[in-house]
């Protein structure tokens, strides 16, 4: 009889372990396996993109009792929605992508960098400079911050991208094969539609960079919700994703052999996308002062409907321990 207690009883605990492994907002975060009591986080990232490379190299980095799951997404907005609906803990995605979550109000809070740049303005050789640009066909993803990126690039040198140029709002991963066409002369966009296309003997016009809105670009995220519930979870990972981020900017040639790798993705086009970023996990005043602007111009391009305090967007005292 005693047996058979002790068999009813470890049943039923699996089936708690199992139930406790549903979608709820803070679900993977708090759900332990049946090995001991580990903690299995959920991270979000996405495909093929060297920038938001990061959590293949969390688990390198995992402390005792944590296990780090990577979800791939074909978008930042999808990994954003994933954090706020609990599918996943953790995104690695696009200042943007969470700035938009939280004008609509999402619960989302950055806690860390994570790469900035990943962006640039490429063209045909004969294209020299901006001004070249006039009258020339432009690629570029509307309702995106290169949007933005372009628009002010273009400002400073006098040059009106909706009355100078011919526009071709054209999705990321469809930059590089409409330069190649012949579709357009140039075009912004993230990586790596630049890089494939430096690679079929584009080059880049000007900076993308020389902008109040800087190089921000990638950031950590999670919610509020599980910020409050677990401090300690999150401290945890954020402390895992400092050193990751702090092995990409120290080891680029292994960051795109990896990527390459992982992803089939083409060696040379990696090499050249590794050159454009710049991993960093810290938020520091200026940083902070380059998503302001970020917010101020999405809300002029109406991209949000509404501004959002970075005060509240960014939570980072996280990183702060860590300085």
């Amino acid at each position: 009889m005693k047996k058979v207690h002790k068999l009813l009883a470890a049943v039923a605990a699996a089936s708690l372990l199992v139930l406790g492994a549903g979608c709820s907002p803070d679900s993977a975060a708090t759900s332990t396996s049946s090995n001991g009591g580990t903690t299995t986080v959920k991270i979000g990232t996405l495909k093929n993109q060297p920038h938001l490379y990061e959590p293949y190299y969390y688990e390198k980095y995992a402390p005792s009792g944590v296990k780090f799951e990577t979800v791939l997404f074909d978008s930042s907005p999808d990994i954003k929605n994933a954090v706020v609906s609990g599918a996943i803990d953790f995104g690695v995605e696009g200042a943007s992508s969470a700035i938009s979550g939280a004008s609509s109000g999402q619960d989302i809070a950055i806690v860390a960098s994570a790469t900035n740049g990943g962006t640039a303005i490429v063209g045909k050789p004969d294209i020299t400079s901006l001004a070249d640009l006039k009258g020339k066909k432009v690629g570029y993803p509307k309702g995106s911050t290169q949007e933005i990126l372009l628009y002010l690039t273009l400002q400073k040198a006098g040059i009106d991208m909706n009355k100078d140029l011919t526009l071709v709002n054209l999705p990321f991963s469809d930059m590089a094969t409409a330069y190649e066409s012949g579709r357009v002369d140039a075009f912004i966009s993230a990586e790596n539609g630049p890089s494939i296309a430096k690679t079929k003997g584009a080059h880049e016009i000007a900076s993308a960079y020389d902008t109040d809105l800087g190089k921000s670009n990638i950031v950590l995220t999670t919610t509020n919700a599980l910020i409050k519930k677990n401090p300690e979870l999150v401290q945890k990972v954020v402390e895992t994703h400092s050193k990751a981020v702090d092995y990409m900017k120290d080891h680029p040639e292994q960051v795109a052999a990896d990527v390459s790798k992982t992803f089939g993705v083409d060696k040379d086009v990696v090499d050249l996308a590794v050159k454009n970023i710049w991993p960093s996990w810290t938020i520091d005043a200026a940083y902070k002062k380059q998503l302001e602007s970020t917010v101020s111009e999405m809300v002029e391009f109406k991209q949000i409907d509404k501004s959002v305090p970075v005060s509240t967007l960014v939570n980072d005292t996280f990183v702060a321990k860590l300085s």
